[in-house]
């Protein structure tokens, strides 16, 4: 599984990537987009951002996957979401918006992951690594 210094690094990277090519490349990752989401630290009470990917979207929610590469530890912005679930949400580079997260129901996320593992197979492949079920986080405007 990556450890948190190489997620950070690909984090890292991603916004690299975005600085240098002055937000030209970065905003999507094979056929999902990319979002920027921040997150309100569980501990710490600081804003802390990720880039995410996007697999699905519906309407005006946006669907994130707290996979963690199919790590047995949720990711730390999930834990911070579970929390606070305030966030901001910057999708393709636009301005920040203010977002609620919501963990998937688990009728929701009866519906919903087919579609996504079906679509996007690591996702698929992450949950067969992981006895934790892989939460779903609906992000919605606030």
């Amino acid at each position: 599984m990556p450890s948190d210094l190489a997620l950070k690094a690909m984090n890292a990277t991603h916004r690299v990537i975005l600085k240098v090519s002055g937000g030209k490349l970065g905003w999507s990752a094979g056929k999902m987009p990319v979002l920027e989401l921040t997150t309100i630290g569980r501990k710490s009470g600081q804003p802390r951002s990720v880039m995410l990917t996007s697999p699905l979207q519906e309407g005006d929610t946006t669907v994130i996957v707290a996979s963690r590469g199919g790590d047995d530890t949720h990711p730390a912005w999930f834990l911070n979401l579970r929390d606070h679930p305030e966030v901001q949400v910057s999708l393709g580079g636009k301005p920040k918006v203010a977002m609620t997260a919501t963990v998937a129901s688990p009728e929701e996320r009866a519906r919903m992951w087919p579609l996504i593992a079906g679509e996007f197979k690591n996702y698929a492949g992450y949950q067969t690594k992981t006895d934790r079920e892989i939460p779903l986080v609906l992000l919605t405007p606030a």
